[in-house]
């Protein structure tokens, strides 16, 4: 499924100037703001998903935020994070254009980005940070891509990584550095989900939701733990399926492509011969045979078995 922010906003005496800018990868949606804001302007927001925003320029203490209607208003803020649920209020105090990048964010990819440097536990509360020059750097590198996109996927998710450590402000963790990848458990769960539904299509969207990333990210991650993609991944679990079934049933080869989620017996000879270097039938024939002369001949390659 794809990820789609899900805000809702009440807003009063704010004008776009520009039109809205947006940009999707993996877990994030960015969208920057050219706004005029009116003197006693502001708004009311309030997302089931996580928001990172940074103020692009300097901070303003004309703008003033909180996350409750009696909770005291907090000026001068360059940028802030959001938890899912939490309500913000913003207003104007004096008039003012301002811009600003919101980065829409997937729970579970975030907890993805934030579980090496030991950020999970910060996931769940607001962070407001004032001054903060490095992240207003970041932030406008990022503006700029969604603005006019010149770069890959790759450098919006290190420039994402970038501005949560530093509006999360986290440091340095006195654990070992952990490597990227799938865990073992994701791996064995991934695993038993797919030989399950090997009969059918398999999307790698339904796997990364199985895992809790995005698609983008489930891919490195297979590359870093298995040393493949998920679409290889799949058809070596197909595979392995139709070898034990050629083994074991006397079922034809087009029966057994149609069981283990091969169009047909043309797509599973293909993938075999790429995979082993010779035809199924031919692989069957050696397998029985040699299963048969460990048998003392009780079965006769092609006798009960089609190639």
């Amino acid at each position: 499924m794809t990820f789609m922010p899900r805000m809702t906003s009440q807003t009063r005496a704010i004008h776009p100037l520009r039109p809205l800018r947006w940009r999707r990868w993996g877990g994030a949606i960015a969208d920057v703001w050219h706004v005029r804001g009116e003197a006693g302007g502001g708004g009311f927001y309030s997302s089931p998903d996580p928001r990172l925003v940074v103020f692009l320029g300097a901070s303003d203490s004309a703008l003033r935020l909180r996350t409750g209607p009696d909770a005291a208003w907090m000026e001068g803020i360059a940028a802030f994070y959001i938890p899912a649920g939490m309500p913000l209020w913003s207003e104007l105090t004096e008039g003012r254009d301002y811009a600003h990048l919101d980065l829409h964010l997937e729970a579970g990819p975030l907890a993805q980005r934030l579980r090496a440097p030991g950020g999970g536990s910060q996931m769940e509360r607001a962070h407001f940070l004032s001054g903060g020059t490095r992240a207003a750097a970041l932030a406008a590198m990022l503006a700029d891509e969604v603005q006019a996109p010149a770069r890959p996927e790759m450098m919006l998710d290190g420039l994402l990584s970038a501005l949560l450590c530093e509006v999360l402000d986290l440091g340095v963790t006195e654990q070992a550095p952990r490597r990227g990848g799938l865990a073992p458990h994701v791996i064995r769960d991934l695993r038993s989900h797919a030989v399950a539904a090997l009969h059918r299509r398999i999307e790698v969207a339904e796997l990364a939701e199985l895992a809790g990333l995005s698609e983008s990210w489930l891919t490195r991650a297979f590359k870093q733990s298995l040393g493949t993609t998920p679409q290889r991944w799949l058809t070596q679990l197909r595979l392995e399926a139709a070898m034990a079934l050629m083994t074991d049933s006397p079922m034809p080869l087009a029966e057994i492509a149609a069981e283990v989620g091969f169009a047909d017996q043309a797509h599973l000879t293909r993938a075999f011969r790429s995979a082993h270097g010779e035809t199924p039938g031919a692989w069957r024939r050696a397998r029985l045979s040699a299963i048969s002369s460990n048998h003392g001949g009780l079965v006769q390659a092609g006798d009960d078995f089609p190639s």
